[in-house]
């Protein structure tokens, strides 16, 4: 391959710790016997064990097709040495196909931005697939609603739901391993969790991670320019899309669960009524959906916190922007199953000085802008199974600001953040 202009493939592989990602590696080296093919792999600990047992499975030195890196995770601490091992690899070695095994505790798209953004790495490789490999029966702990579930966090501390979800919500490829430990409800369950966190993803059933190379190398699945799109609850978002006063995109009128229209809260400024009950619903068989809650009214911090503290589990993932009342920030809430955080992204347009919010608006033509409330906006976004849909926006509803207390400027940030960058874990597993 070395010397030849053509792009070298690239699989990201990603999944939990002890989901089966070396089991995975260490079958297609013995397998895949048509492909010459590179592993890199990363490691957290300061021996780089899943290097050692790759190379032991597999038969191969570790100067001869595996690259390791330790101490660190690929996607943030050791970004400069995975780019300098995937540059040495490329002009020093012949293979057909690289595999980049990122940390248990890695989502797959910042390695894919390596491989897509920086020039040098970009000229050499082109990424061929996102592969995620689930601990199925992990899985189903962390988002099946189960009453007392066992709840486990990775090794930098994050809830193991969020690793999970964002894990999924980008990759090309899912396989559901460790399938022989679960019923067949429980695996079309899984199934269905997945297509609602990335509705194009295709799942694999696998035990032991034995799966046919075919399926995963060369597949071609990935494309760079959608890699910012690929999560379920963006596209909700964006297949819900509505301006005020219009309609979404994909309905010509909107509904709740009993066939009724539903309008803007009557109290809105303005009194708005466009569509608000936004929903898009995937194939019934798969037993999800999801619906856009938006509002020109601010929430009352304290009541939407107790609002998302009781949420129940049958809501996998939620995400989205809040406008909080007495807070200036755009405030983001993302919920992965038991884990709830919100962080401050930035204050609203709307609230700068007059010159920097005039600069601001002119560089973004498509930003929506309301008279009174400029960009200060709620879109939330709700993704689930049999939850009670017209229950949850009653509940959203009651957690806004009332007409007294906007005309009275209620001042309370609750316990949501109020400076750029912070975050408050709002719930924890």
């Amino acid at each position: 391959m070395n010397g030849q202009t053509d792009q070298i493939p690239v699989t990201i592989l990603s999944g939990s710790l002890g989901a089966g990602k070396t089991t995975l590696l260490n079958h297609l080296l013995t397998t895949a016997e048509d492909r010459s093919l590179a592993v890199l792999v990363n490691d957290m600990g300061e021996v780089n064990v899943d290097a050692e047992l790759i190379a032991e499975g597999s038969e191969l030195d570790l100067e001869d097709g595996v690259a390791e890196l330790s101490n660190g995770c690929i996607c943030c601490e050791l970004q400069d040495d995975l780019e300098t091992a995937v540059v040495r690899l490329a002009r020093d070695r012949d293979f057909d196909h690289l595999i980049v095994e990122s940390s248990g505790i890695s989502e797959p798209a910042p390695v894919a931005r390596l491989f897509t953004t920086e020039s040098r790495v970009a000229a050499l490789y082109a990424v061929d697939t996102l592969v995620t490999v689930l601990d199925t029966p992990a899985f189903l702990e962390a988002f099946a609603g189960e009453e007392t579930p066992e709840r486990r966090g990775t090794e930098d501390g994050r809830p193991l739901s969020d690793l999970l979800v964002e894990q999924v919500e980008v990759s090309n490829l899912v396989l559901l391993n460790k399938a022989d430990l679960c019923s067949e409800g429980e695996l079309e369950n899984v199934a269905d969790l997945v297509r609602a966190l990335q509705p194009d993803a295709e799942t694999i059933r696998t035990e032991f991670s034995a799966v046919d190379p075919d399926r995963l190398l060369g597949r071609g699945l990935f494309d760079p320019t959608l890699l910012a799109d690929l999560p379920g609850w963006k596209r909700a978002l964006e297949e819900g899309d509505t301006h005020d006063g219009e309609t979404p995109h994909n309905h010509s009128e909107s509904h709740d669960s009993d066939g009724e229209h539903a309008h803007e809260d009557e109290h809105d400024e303005g009194h708005e009524h466009s569509h608000s009950h936004d929903h898009r619903h995937p194939d019934e068989v798969y037993g999800v959906s999801s619906f856009v809650f938006r509002r020109r009214r601010p929430f009352h911090p304290e009541r939407l916190a107790a609002f998302l503290e009781t949420l129940p589990s049958e809501i996998v993932r939620s995400k989205g922007t809040a406008w909080l009342t007495g807070n200036e920030m755009r405030v983001t809430v993302a919920q992965a199953g038991p884990s709830i955080r919100a962080t401050a992204q930035g204050p609203w347009i709307a609230s700068l000085p007059a010159v920097e919010r005039d600069m601001l608006r002119s560089n973004r033509p498509n930003l929506e802008w309301h008279d009174d409330h400029g960009d200060r906006r709620t879109e939330l976004v709700f993704i689930g199974t049999d939850y009670g849909e017209t229950a949850l926006r009653d509940a959203l509803s009651k957690t806004l600001v009332t007409d007294e207390e906007w005309e009275e400027g209620l001042e309370t940030e609750g316990p949501f953040p109020s400076v750029q960058g912070e975050e408050v874990v709002l719930r924890e597993p």
